[in-house]
């Protein structure tokens, strides 16, 4: 077996036995991200590491942007003394990423403790509070935009304390932007405290500076989510329609033809990928701008573009088929279940992926990536069990609807329930179906919504 080493390089002793960085004997506190991100540039030393690498290595449970790495590469750099512009220990490798540069560093076995001595950072004490506040908040006034300036003045205020910081920041006018930024940054600082918000006097205002500052950060992969979300309940939709449609088919007494898996297929594809698109923004939206409460976020959010999506939808089909066929379609259920859908796959999609810490939106890959898919499409199954039972309609229950008040009987359901001993669709067939669709509703839109961004083409 290969004996633990540790690595001494000018002040510091980096320990990836101990997950610990030394200055001098003293520890420095690092969030386990940036720690990552220091051992493998550390490991990897003599090549540059390319940015795909780390996200891969340092971020391979969740998805980031450019700008999470560059604070990271910034907060290694301010806690190791070095500078951008005359590197000591990390060079930016232009369209590339970054490669540690010390060349003496020593690999020696990590017997134990290092000495340690218990005295403030160098970097913590460099400015006083006031300095870095009117640092912090002549930044944030210029545009309320998280360029270096600002966050590294943000953070260094966090490292100093935070109570203090934030009582001198709200004293004075037109603070909202630096709260916004004080706010963000504190994921970025072990140890740091509260950054209270709707207590402030420009509530409002701070909670608006903040929501801009993540969107801007993330606005892109966001997008990129929401749109394989769509695309996956879309598919997810339409091979849910197929399977129903072989299904009645081959069921006893059927009328159907094989035709009718292709108009089922097409329902599918369109209420899975309507229901996927709303409920999967509502998802994204909450992962971006909720870290403190995500579960509660998720549920809500989930909850709330869910009854959206489905009020909407339902205004949609009740207009079409008065107006087309002259049907009218008086089902007052869309909100509300739309609602408990929604909710079910934001509280799913909580506990299946657990909050990256640090910040990011939740990746899972593999074996993990399945299984969350599972929880979400268990979550959401039971809860359309359960509104079956109460008597309401989810997409295979509108179908049999409408079919059967238009005479179609090619798209009637009714068939279904003779595999399971039902005389037409009652109840056990319809929890069934609605279960059916839930489960591979939830499964498609997790799947989706986890997707990983392909590596950039170089």
């Amino acid at each position: 077996m290969t004996a633990p080493v540790r690595f001494r390089f000018a002040e510091f002793v980096l320990s990836p036995r101990r997950r610990l960085l030394l200055r001098n004997g003293t520890p420095v506190a690092l969030i386990p991200k940036y720690l990552d991100l220091l051992l493998l540039l550390v490991a990897r030393r003599h090549d540059a590491v390319s940015k795909q690498a780390i996200f891969d290595e340092v971020w391979s449970d969740v998805v980031v942007s450019d700008g999470a790495l560059a604070q990271a590469v910034r907060t290694l750099r301010r806690t190791l003394g070095d500078d951008s512009r005359e590197p000591r220990f990390i060079r930016t490798v232009s369209r590339h990423g970054y490669q540690f540069v010390w060349a003496d560093v020593v690999e020696e076995i990590d017997e134990g403790q290092v000495a340690t001595t218990v005295t403030p950072s160098a970097s913590a004490t460099a400015e006083s509070v006031a300095t870095l506040v009117d640092r912090l908040t002549a930044a944030a006034e210029s545009g309320g935009r998280a360029d270096d300036e600002a966050r590294d003045a943000a953070e260094r205020l966090h490292a100093l304390g935070t109570a203090d910081a934030m009582t001198r920041i709200v004293a004075r006018p037109r603070h909202a932007p630096a709260v916004a930024l004080m706010r963000d940054a504190r994921w970025s600082v072990p140890g740091a405290g509260r950054v209270p918000m709707l207590s402030d006097p420009e509530a409002a205002r701070a909670i608006l500076a903040l929501v801009r500052l993540r969107i801007s950060d993330v606005g892109r992969t966001v997008a990129r989510r929401w749109a394989s979300a769509a695309a996956a309940g879309a598919l997810g939709g339409a091979a849910a329609g197929v399977c129903g449609g072989v299904a009645l088919y081959l069921a006893p007494m059927s009328n159907a033809r094989p035709q009718s898996s292709l108009a089922l297929a097409a329902i599918g594809a369109l209420a899975g990928g309507v229901g996927a698109a709303g409920i999967g923004a509502g998802l994204a939206a909450a992962e971006v701008l909720a870290r403190s409460r995500r579960g509660l976020a998720l549920a809500v959010c989930g909850a709330a573009s869910g009854a959206l999506v489905a009020l909407i939808a339902h205004l949609l089909l009740r207009a079409l088929l008065d107006g087309l066929v002259g049907l009218h379609f008086s089902y007052e259920g869309g909100a509300i279940d739309g609602l408990v859908l929604g909710a079910a796959a934001g509280v799913g999609y909580a506990l299946a992926t657990p909050q990256p810490p640090g910040g990011g939106l939740a990746a899972p890959s593999g074996r993990r990536r399945f299984a969350a898919s599972v929880i979400v499409g268990a979550g959401c199954a039971a809860a359309a069990t359960a509104l079956a039972l109460s008597g309401r309609l989810l997409v295979g229950g509108i179908v049999h609807d409408i079919a059967r008040r238009s005479r179609d009987a090619e798209l009637g359901l009714a068939p279904l329930g003779h595999f399971i001993g039902e005389p037409g669709f009652g109840p056990i067939t319809r929890a069934l179906l609605s279960a059916f669709e839930g489960g591979v509703f939830g499964f498609a839109l997790t799947w989706g919504l986890t997707r990983r961004p392909a590596p950039p083409e170089t």
